[in-house]
C-alpha cells in the first residue's frame, strides 16, 4: 500500500496539520499538564507502564503514514497545539474504511473543537481518499467523546465487550459509524447546517443496560 498523503485542514480557528517528530516536547507538555483529564481513556498495553514518551509514539504513527495505514494529526487552535487525532486502521479495495481516535486538553473542551476536527478528517477520507466508511470506538463513560459523535450523527452501531486495552484493563466501548452514503455533502456542512438525524448517536437501551454491567477487568 501506497504512502497516504498529509494533508493540512482548516475550518475556522481549527486547524489539523500533520504531525511531526518536532513536535515531541510541545506534545509531552499538553500530555503532561492534561495527566488526570486524559489518563483514564488512554490507551495502554497489557503489562506495559504510563511513561509518556512523545518522539517515539510519533515515529510510529509516522511510520504507520508511510505504510499507508495512517493519517497522524495535531489539532491546533488559533496555532497552539492543543490535541492529536489519527486516523488508523486505513484500508482500501473491499473494505475502503477507516478507525479515528483523538483527544483534546481539558481548557478546550466543550468549544466544539473536536467535532470540527473530526469532521475534517472524516471528510478528507470520504472526499479525497475515497474511503467507505468511518468508524468511532467510545468507552460508555466517556460523556465528552459521545457528545462529539451526537453532534455529527455518527450511527450507533453496537456495544463491543473488551474491546481496547485502556488505563490498564480491557474496557467496554460503543461503536459509531458512517458511510459515505450517508453524508453526500460533507460531514462538517451537514453540521454546519443543522440537518444532523437528531437520534443517529443514540446507543440502544439494552447495550446501555449491558455496559453498566461490565464484564470483570483484567489487565490479561
Amino acid at each position: 500500500m501506497a504512502a497516504v498523503a498529509l494533508p493540512t485542514l482548516r475550518d475556522g480557528e481549527v486547524t489539523l496539520r500533520p504531525i511531526r517528530v518536532r513536535d515531541a516536547k510541545a506534545l509531552e507538555r499538553v500530555l503532561l499538564a492534561n495527566r488526570s483529564w486524559l489518563r483514564q481513556w488512554e490507551a495502554t498495553y497489557p503489562g506495559g507502564g504510563s511513561f509518556i514518551d512523545a518522539r517515539a509514539s510519533i515515529r510510529n504513527l509516522l511510520a504507520h503514514a508511510r505504510s499507508g495505514h495512517g493519517l497522524p494529526f495535531v489539532v491546533e487552535v488559533d496555532g497552539r497545539l492543543v490535541g492529536q487525532l489519527n486516523v488508523s486502521s486505513i484500508s482500501y479495495g473491499s473494505l475502503s474504511s477507516a478507525t479515528i481516535g483523538y483527544w483534546v486538553s481539558e481548557e478546550v473542551a466543550g468549544r466544539g473543537i473536536t467535532p470540527t476536527a473530526v469532521a475534517l478528517a472524516t471528510d478528507y477520507c470520504f472526499e479525497v481518499l475515497r474511503l467507505h466508511r468511518m468508524e468511532i470506538c467510545i468507552r460508555p463513560e466517556n460523556g465528552p467523546s459521545l457528545r462529539v459523535v451526537e453532534k455529527l450523527g455518527f450511527r450507533y452501531e453496537g456495544l463491543r465487550r473488551r474491546f481496547i486495552h485502556i488505563d490498564g484493563h480491557w474496557r467496554d466501548h460503543f461503536s459509531f459509524a458512517l458511510v459515505a452514503e450517508e453524508v453526500p455533502g460533507g460531514v462538517l456542512r451537514r453540521w454546519h447546517d443543522g440537518r444532523v438525524p437528531r437520534e443517529a448517536a443514540r446507543v440502544a437501551a439494552a447495550d446501555l443496560a449491558a455496559s453498566e454491567r461490565p464484564l470483570p477487568l483484567t489487565d490479561r
